[in-house]
């Protein structure tokens, strides 16, 4: 471990993106989940489809594929595939995205970005009747394609 090195890191220690121009082209799939527990109230509203702002549900799902502009380091990427599902939990809802793509680099920040900013717009769309709400548990499931293989998160 000692002889590893940041990918993004250079000799001098200072931030880079990582050349992929040399990796080979294969398909590629990321699936990360995550949650947003809110006030029964705020339950209500979205259920009742009675938010002022509109359906936060459909706008989540719009949300969270713009990646390489809110985080510095990651390749723009052509996304062949981006779902985002929202499913009724008792407190709130549980997000989950998957993302796939063709080329040259893997899409796991694609697809927890796309969680992330999917709990954010119904946070920003329901914030004036609840402002407690809790976003979490953000995390990556699987990933497949590229260099590194298959990752499949473990049960705990």
């Amino acid at each position: 471990m000692a002889n590893k090195r940041l990918s993004h890191v250079d000799a001098r220690g200072r931030v880079k993106m990582v050349d992929v121009g040399d990796k080979p082209v294969t398909t590629r799939e990321a699936i990360a989940r995550g949650s947003i527990r809110m006030s029964a109230e705020a339950l209500r509203l979205i259920r009742a489809g009675a938010v002022k702002k509109g359906d936060p549900l459909q706008t989540a799902r719009l949300a969270g594929k713009q990646t390489s502009a809110l985080i510095p380091l990651c390749h723009p990427l052509a996304l062949t595939n981006v779902q985002v599902e929202l499913t009724p939990a008792r407190r709130g809802y549980d997000i989950e995205a998957r993302v796939r793509t063709n080329g040259q680099t893997g899409v796991e920040m694609e697809a927890l970005t796309a969680v992330a900013v999917a709990a954010l717009t119904v946070y920003d769309m329901v914030k004036a009747v609840d402002k407690t709400m809790v976003i979490g548990d953000i995390r990556l499931m699987h990933k497949s394609g590229g260099r590194s293989g298959t990752y499949t998160r473990r049960a705990r």
